[in-house]
């Protein structure tokens, strides 16, 4: 969603800024992501897989981000809002672990150890997010995380093509209704503070993802 700062000069909405956040810092602007759904070269099926690998291996284990968010969530819309978007995301998830299987092993690349530790501290900077007691930044990491889904299932959605397995319909929460649900649980300076927070730290974690999965595309073409 585009946010035009000028006209009238009206004060984005803290929605309006986690939306603006998303298009703008999220992994959908992240080169590397564009180049593995254009990609069509010999190595392109290798890349994808290693894609869908790394992804499970952040996003494909349970509980995720949204299920810790909801666990220390206290009742009210911002539990109601997380409740349906845990039953999108499990979806979500199954599709991911299925296309995993599908792809194949994952593509041998030098440096495995390191991967294996950006991996962990990635997982664990998300489940810090969602266990954080600033209250907003669960909030504001789980909306990002579904903002910054859309374009990962793209890359999901080639992934299936390509190996012949079907992408089922997506099941995220839809835009209005994170729009909705920032302005319902995020009303206090301190708690859009703590959502920008939490944005900001998911779309830092998913663009680190894409740069390590350029980084290990590099060290196989020495192989």
């Amino acid at each position: 969603m585009a946010v035009n700062r000028s006209v009238g000069h009206n004060p984005v909405s803290v929605a309006e800024a986690q939306l603006a956040r998303v298009a703008g810092e999220g992994c959908a602007r992240h080169a590397y992501l564009t180049s593995l759904l254009e990609a069509s070269g010999r190595h392109s099926g290798r890349d994808l897989a290693d894609a869908v690998h790394l992804l499970c291996s952040l996003h494909g284990r349970y509980p995720g981000l949204i299920e810790m968010a909801l666990q220390r969530c206290p009742k009210g819309p911002v539990q109601d809002w997380l409740t349906r978007a845990s039953e999108g995301f499990e979806r979500e998830r199954l599709y991911v672990v299925r296309l995993t299987s599908a792809v194949g092993p994952l593509p041998s690349t030098p440096g495995a150890a390191e991967t294996e530790a950006s991996l962990v501290a990635a997982r664990h900077a998300l489940e810090t997010l969602a266990m954080s007691e600033r209250t907003g930044c669960a909030l504001g990491a789980a909306t990002a995380l579904v903002g910054d889904w859309w374009p990962i299932r793209r890359l999901l959605d080639r992934a299936a093509a390509r190996v012949g397995t079907e992408a089922p319909a997506p099941s995220l929460p839809d835009e209005a209704s994170v729009v909705a649900i920032i302005e319902r649980g995020a009303e206090t300076a301190a708690s859009q503070r703590a959502l920008a927070f939490g944005g900001e730290q998911l779309l830092l974690q998913h663009r680190a993802l894409f740069d390590l999965l350029e980084a290990r595309s590099e060290a196989r073409e020495g192989l």
